[in-house]
């Protein structure tokens, strides 16, 4: 039998960042409060995730203004739309894959 977890993507193992990509592919830009509220985090904890894919390259950060506020959003980049939807297929065929011996 074939190594079941051999195409899962490593950086995908954080349930945190699965939600981050899942949220950002189906949305086209998603503000970091919105982020936070839809997965109940902490400041701190969805900061380091978000430095984690933007480092991989799977997130595009926009940081700008409304009135006076700060205001940073995010999307997700091709590079990170594909990754993630192989990572989705691996889970998928990996599910679908494993038997009982």
């Amino acid at each position: 039998m074939k190594n079941p977890i051999g195409n899962l993507n490593k950086v995908f193992d954080s349930r945190i960042r699965m939600g981050v990509m899942s949220i950002l592919l189906m949305n086209e830009e998603v503000s970091f409060n919105d982020l936070k509220q839809l997965l109940e985090l902490t400041d701190g904890n969805l900061a380091s995730h978000m430095i984690n894919l933007e480092e991989n390259g799977f997130i595009k950060v926009h940081k700008g203004f409304i009135g006076r506020k700060t205001n940073t959003t995010y999307s997700i980049t091709k590079a990170g739309e594909k990754a993630f939807k192989e990572h989705l297929e691996a889970l998928e065929s990996m599910i679908k894959g494993v038997s009982k011996g």
